[in-house]
């Protein structure tokens, strides 16, 4: 138990003091958002892709429209109306659903949880049941093996209700966009908040939350 406590002292805070301090550090291969991308939707961020890259990992949008875009600038999302932000200002619970994902953006939404991260201090939680929850993140291209599940799913969430879109198969089909299992994303149930990545970085989901609930605004970091 004393040699628990003795790193625990070492280590220090971990925890990133975002979104105010420092702006947060980035491996060398870490690929933000890029400079000359046509569609910010369908990119997936891979060395093979004809694009640079910039440091930036504010890419969360409000509107679909507003990932396409000639040089890689982005309208960022939002805050929700004044009503909405009451309700879910202090806590929001989300309900995860899966809808045909290789598991990548989950590991980076797990890692949300972390002691880095720690997404629950801005009072932000996952929940089991969507009967609790006050909206969905999708992951996934939403297959159609699993439409029907995903608006049961989000039909069972009580209204008012908020829809997150996270990565680049639930944006836009990822990969396999146009074939006809997967179609173009998420379709069918209306979207507040486009996250694009494969997978998206931690902060680039928590800056997105973190705007729609109007704790970031403008273009502050």
């Amino acid at each position: 138990m004393l040699d628990l406590i003795r790193n625990r002292l070492r280590q220090g805070i971990r925890t990133l003091a975002f979104p105010k301090g420092p702006a947060p550090e980035f491996p060398e291969r870490f690929r933000g958002r890029p400079r000359d991308s046509t569609d910010l939707g369908t990119c997936l961020f891979s060395p093979e892709e004809a694009a640079t890259y910039t440091r930036d990992y504010r890419m969360a949008v409000a509107r679909r429209e507003a990932l396409v875009t000639p040089t890689g600038e982005v309208e960022l999302a939002r805050a929700l109306d004044e009503r909405s932000r009451r309700l879910f200002g202090r806590s929001l619970r989300l309900r995860s659903v899966v809808a045909g994902s290789c598991g990548g953006c989950e590991a980076e939404l797990v890692a949300l949880g972390n002691v880095v991260f720690d997404l629950a201090r801005f009072g932000v939680q996952f929940v089991a049941s969507p009967r609790h929850a006050d909206g969905l993140v999708i992951t996934g291209a939403v297959n159609v093996n699993m439409r029907a599940a995903l608006r049961k799913t989000y039909d069972a969430v009580p209204g008012p209700k908020i829809v997150l879109a996270v990565g680049a198969c639930a944006v836009s089909g990822g990969p396999c966009r146009g074939s006809p299992e997967v179609g173009a994303g998420v379709d069918g149930v209306p979207v507040d908040l486009w996250v694009p990545g494969c997978p998206p970085h931690p902060l680039t989901i928590l800056d997105g939350i973190l705007r729609l609930l109007g704790a970031i605004e403008g273009g502050e970091r």
